[in-house]
């Protein structure tokens, strides 16, 4: 319907929500010029499956348009974001320069290959386009979809379990940050369980990952440290297994994680800015917090949280600058690896949400390595108990109107930002792994 909008009249929609510079209607009639020729050329891609015309798309075309340009638009703030990362890291995405104990992105403002002050020039520069289209175009955006869209604050709630660890570190120890973690069980974010460090025994002994119902050798639970990944395709099985991705439990409970875990566990360890962000946008929409349990609600706390990630990004550039001009310098913690067996973690949020790497070392060697990743969380399948994962819990519930264009099936598991390149696996027609190789 963006075709048939009114550019001028969306230029107006777009200046009325934000100041952006370029809300202009030049812009959006140009944009719609471009994609009056992209529709004409019949070949629409990824585009030609939508289900358009479905009874459940109901923005007017002005606002269509405004979406579409806006689409476009992030695709080169994307690009200025990836940048970032590039500078710091080598390349984007699957950066280059990490080791064990840090990086190896070395600090010296003499030489060009290394963090220099034209690089950290370059790198606020960056962040603040990056951070004012955000809060400009993305988040004013979000808004008036949301408030379009209430409806769908009823929808999608599943699983009302929350895992989110602490973020944002003050200290190179894990001990102190900026943004608390929590626990919150059956949407009592008031009943939190707040979790203040990365050493929490609820963290370190509560994880485990169930493969009833997934294409592994077993069926039982084990912890990370514990976990094997041994393919077993058997094709889809009704009662038995029927997908690539194992069922990480957190105390025998299925978790959801992601943005709203993450605003819900820093909005109950009383991260100030967090409440402010969350509670302004809630009433600017006309919903409550609770109605963040939804398929909007995810949707909302995404935008809700590059928000607030887009400040903290600047910020934490301020504060590496003033530890250059302190003298710290460092990038790394060193270490030998004494010989023996050991077992570490690391966890981290990502924003799909809870991050955990889990390391077996014997005579500084790996003997097992296990990752449980945001979206593992989130598509697990049903555990031996029967419990479905986030994903199967969100569909409940769900009013669809066309089975044969399920729209609203799409709107709620799309809601999590979907990413399975973890559950992706190579074998041959039998079933059984093409190659193994040895690391020595």
């Amino acid at each position: 319907s963006a075709l048939k909008a009114d550019p001028r009249k969306t230029a107006q929609l777009a200046q009325s929500i934000s100041d952006w510079s370029g809300n202009s209607e030049t812009e959006f009639r140009a944009v719609q010029s471009k994609l009056k020729s992209f529709v004409e050329t019949g070949r629409l891609g990824i585009f030609s499956s939508g289900y358009w015309g479905h009874p459940a798309m109901k923005l007017p075309p002005e606002a269509n348009l405004m979406a579409v340009a806006h689409y476009l638009k992030a695709l080169d703030y994307q690009r200025k974001a990836a940048q970032v990362g590039a500078i710091l890291g080598g390349k984007n995405p699957h950066i280059q320069n990490l080791c064990v104990g840090g990086v190896a992105t070395a600090i010296n403002m003499e030489n060009l290959a290394t963090i220099n002050m034209e690089k950290i020039a370059a790198l606020r520069t960056l962040m603040e386009e990056t951070r004012d289209f955000v809060q400009k175009v993305y988040y004013p955006d979000m808004l008036a979809i949301a408030s379009a869209y209430k409806e769908w604050f009823k929808y999608g709630k599943g699983v009302t379990n929350y895992l989110a660890v602490p973020e944002m570190p003050e200290d190179t120890k894990n001990t102190k940050f900026a943004i608390p973690g929590a626990i919150i069980n059956n949407g009592d974010i008031k009943g939190a369980r707040i979790i203040s460090n990365h050493q929490d025994e609820a963290l370190i002994k509560g994880i485990t990952e169930n493969v009833a119902h997934a294409w592994y050798e077993g069926s039982g639970s084990h912890h990370p440290w514990e976990g094997e990944t041994k393919p077993n395709y058997t094709d889809f099985q009704d009662n038995g297994k029927y997908t690539w991705c194992k069922a990480p439990r957190l105390d025998g409970k299925a978790v959801q994680v992601g943005p709203p875990a993450q605003l819900f566990a820093a909005y109950a360890g009383g991260n100030q800015k967090v409440r402010k962000l969350v509670d302004d946008s809630c009433a600017k929409i006309g919903v409550g917090v609770g109605d963040l349990h939804s398929t909007m609600g995810r949707l909302g706390a995404r935008a809700i949280r590059a928000h607030l990630m887009a400040d903290y990004s600047i910020e934490y550039l301020d504060k590496l600058v003033e530890n250059i001009a302190k003298g710290d310098k460092a990038y790394a913690n060193h270490t030998e690896i004494p010989k023996g067996e050991y077992r570490g973690v690391g966890f981290h949020e990502a924003p799909r949400g809870t991050l955990s790497h889990w390391i077996v070392i014997k005579d500084r060697k790996i003997k097992n390595y296990q990752a449980v990743v945001p979206s593992t969380w989130n598509a697990s399948p049903r555990d031996e108990k029967g419990a479905l994962g986030p994903y199967e819990a969100s569909l409940v519930g769900n009013p669809v109107a066309d089975s044969e264009k399920p729209l609203e099936v799409l709107r709620t598991i799309h809601s999590f930002d979907p990413c399975i390149a973890c559950a992706v696996h190579t074998i041959d027609p039998e079933g059984k792994e093409i190659t193994k190789v040895k690391v020595l």
